[in-house]
């Protein structure tokens, strides 16, 4: 039997060609007909594998929650169990910044990042946060994180930038390192303390 005539898709291919399109042209391009031509084919090939563009999305997120530590979960207390996991999914996501605005945009469906979601429930309950109270906590770590990420990726001010008041020249001047780790590591020390101190005021 000679070769096929045109490249033998999988679902899996697919989302990784998907996600290397919006990691070098963003968001917007994520189209059939653009991820088609990537991959030699022609769009309607693609739903064999793919129902469409949503199921995309959710493959994207399945990517880059598989690139976190699913470890995390299994620490103890949960201030650490949040720390890792909050390092590992800044990281992740931070690897692919222009997807952000698709995740952000579509309700959570991929299981495995509902699993993860699942996980930080049971740590939290576990840390007796009260259930009314879970989800806002989540949703305010993952707030904090998801700016990391951007941050991470966008062009940071120069000090000596023309036309800047001297008062900001002054304090870009003055950082030390790489601004956006220094950021992401007071932010995150802070954020773990602040919930830390509530929770605890929540047993008095």
């Amino acid at each position: 039997m000679g070769r096929p005539s045109t490249p033998l898709l999988t679902r899996d291919g697919i989302l990784r060609a998907a996600l290397d399109l919006v990691d070098e042209q963003g968001p917007d391009a994520l189209t059939t007909n653009r991820l088609a031509a990537r991959l030699g084919v022609r769009g309607p090939s693609l739903y064999h594998h793919i129902a469409n563009r949503g199921e995309i999305i959710e493959g994207l997120r399945e990517l880059i929650v598989a690139e976190m530590d699913a470890t995390a979960a299994s620490l103890r207390p949960w201030t650490l169990a949040l720390d890792r996991w909050a390092r590992s999914y800044r990281a992740a996501f931070a690897a692919h910044p222009r997807v952000i605005p698709l995740l952000v945009s579509t309700p959570v469906r991929a299981p495995a990042a509902l699993a993860h979601y699942a996980s930080a429930v049971t740590v939290l309950r576990e840390a007796d946060w009260p259930d009314h109270l879970v989800m806002p906590v989540i949703e305010t770590v993952e707030s904090f994180l998801l700016g990391s990420a951007l941050t991470l990726a966008a062009p940071n001010p120069p000090a000596a930038a023309e036309g800047l008041p001297p008062e900001l020249a002054a304090a870009l001047a003055a950082r030390t390192g790489d601004p956006s780790d220094t950021a992401f590591e007071m932010g995150l020390q802070a954020l773990i303390q602040g919930l830390e101190h509530h929770r605890r005021t929540l047993e008095e």
